[in-house]
């Protein structure tokens, strides 16, 4: 069993920055993969980032050039830096862990953008 927690979320005006963590419970090495999903009011939960264990990333559109996920293995935690805000960005954001074919999420960290 995995856990993954959260935190580094809150709120910002446009424009600005936040860095997300997620601290998890097992080694971050022995993972298959890691990601951000986010879920807006009423939206689907989408895929915005994600590392691979050869530590291949990938992002979705939208936030390509703003966002950069990244990894300290010796801290166990995922990051998740966050730049040139939108309004659109706005939605809980949730830790995904692939451990062979288990997923594991975390309980999620909202991140309001707004002026």
């Amino acid at each position: 069993q995995v856990q993954l927690v959260e935190s580094g979320g809150g709120l910002v005006q446009p424009g600005g920055s936040l860095r997300l963590s997620c601290k998890t419970s097992g080694s971050i090495i022995s993972m298959n993969a890691m990601g951000w999903y986010r879920q807006a009011p009423g939206e689907q939960r989408e895929l915005v980032a994600r590392m691979t264990r050869s530590g291949r990333t990938n992002y979705t559109d939208s936030v390509k050039g703003r966002f950069t996920i990244s990894r300290n293995n010796a801290k166990n935690t995922a990051y998740l830096q966050m730049d040139s805000l939108k309004p659109e960005d706005t939605a809980v954001y949730f830790c995904h862990a692939l451990v062979l074919t288990r997923t594991y999420w975390g309980q999620g960290t909202q991140v309001t953008v707004s002026s």
